[in-house]
C-alpha cells in the first residue's frame, strides 16, 4: 500500500483513532482488535498483522500510561519491577512460542481469557465472601503473567493484568488499568523490536494507524475516569469475553 492512496490513508487513520480511543478507555493497546482487522481487511498473515499492530500500540500505550499515571501515580520502584519482569518474560516466552503450535497456544490463551472474564462478571467486588487482597509487595509478579501473554501473541498483557490487579490486590478498575500499563507499555516496545528485526512489520499500514490513535487515546482515558467504577469493570469484562469468543471461533469462521 502507498501512503499517497488517500482513501486507504483515511481508512487507516479512522481505524487507528477508534482503536486509540478504546485503548485509552480500557488501558490496552488495541492490538487484540487490530490484528483480526488487519488479517481480514488487508490480507496480512498473522505474524505481520501482530507486528504491524504493535506499531500502533506502542505510542498508544505510552500516552495512556502517562495520562493514567497523572491520576493514579504508580511508584517508580513498583513500575520498574513490574516492567522488568514483564519484559524479561515477554522475551523468554516469545522464544518458546515460536517453536510451539500457534493454534494450540491461541486456544489455551482464549480459554484462559474466557474463564477470567466470566469470573469478573460473576464476582461482586463488595461481596463479603471475597478473599482478602494479597500483599501489595507481590504486585510485580503479575508482570510474569502479563509478559507471558505478550510473548505468546504480542498482545493481551493488559487483558490479563488488569483483572488480576483487581481480583488479587483489590485495586479499583482505573488503578488496575494504570498498573497494567506499567507492564504492557515497555513489553510492547520489546515485542515491536523483535517483530521488526524479523521483518514482520508493515510500516506503511502501522504508522497511519499510530497517528490516528495519538489523536484519540487521551479522550478514552478521560472518559474512563468519568464512568462509574461498576460500569467500567463490567464493560472491561464484556470486552475480554468477546475477545475470547472471537479468538476461539475465528478458525471456524475463516475456514
Amino acid at each position: 500500500m502507498s501512503f499517497f492512496n488517500l482513501p486507504e490513508l483515511l481508512e487507516l487513520l479512522i481505524l487507528g483513532a477508534g482503536l486509540g480511543f478504546l485503548g485509552g478507555l480500557f488501558g490496552i493497546g488495541g492490538g487484540i482488535i487490530a490484528i483480526p482487522l488487519l488479517v481480514l481487511g488487508f490480507s496480512l498473515d498473522q505474524a505481520v498483522a501482530q507486528g504491524t499492530a504493535l506499531v500502533m500500540m506502542v505510542p498508544n500505550l505510552l500516552i495512556a500510561w502517562w495520562r493514567y499515571n497523572q491520576r493514579h501515580p504508580v511508584g517508580w520502584k513498583t513500575a520498574l519491577q513490574i516492567g522488568a519482569l514483564a519484559c524479561s518474560t515477554t522475551w523468554l516466552v516469545a522464544q518458546v512460542a515460536t517453536r510451539l503450535a500457534p493454534d494450540l497456544m491461541r486456544m489455551l490463551f482464549s480459554l484462559f481469557l474466557l474463564v477470567l472474564s466470566l469470573r469478573m462478571l460473576v464476582h461482586r467486588p463488595g461481596d463479603s465472601s471475597a478473599r482478602k487482597p494479597m500483599d501489595l509487595r507481590c504486585m510485580p509478579l503479575v508482570g510474569v503473567l502479563g509478559g507471558a501473554s505478550m510473548g505468546l501473541l504480542g498482545v493481551g498483557g493488559g487483558l490479563v493484568a488488569t483483572p488480576l490487579f483487581g481480583a488479587w490486590f483489590g485495586q479499583r478498575q482505573t488503578v488496575a488499568q494504570s498498573l497494567s500499563l506499567a507492564l504492557v507499555a515497555p513489553s510492547s516496545i520489546i515485542a515491536l523490536m523483535t517483530y521488526s528485526s524479523a521483518q514482520r512489520v508493515d510500516w506503511s499500514l502501522g504508522l497511519p494507524m499510530a497517528l490516528g490513535g495519538l489523536l484519540t487515546v487521551s479522550a478514552g482515558v478521560a472518559l474512563a475516569h468519568r464512568l462509574p467504577e461498576k460500569r467500567m469493570r463490567v464493560a472491561f469484562a464484556w470486552m475480554v469475553l468477546c475477545t475470547a469468543l472471537w479468538m476461539l471461533l475465528k478458525p471456524l469462521l475463516l475456514k
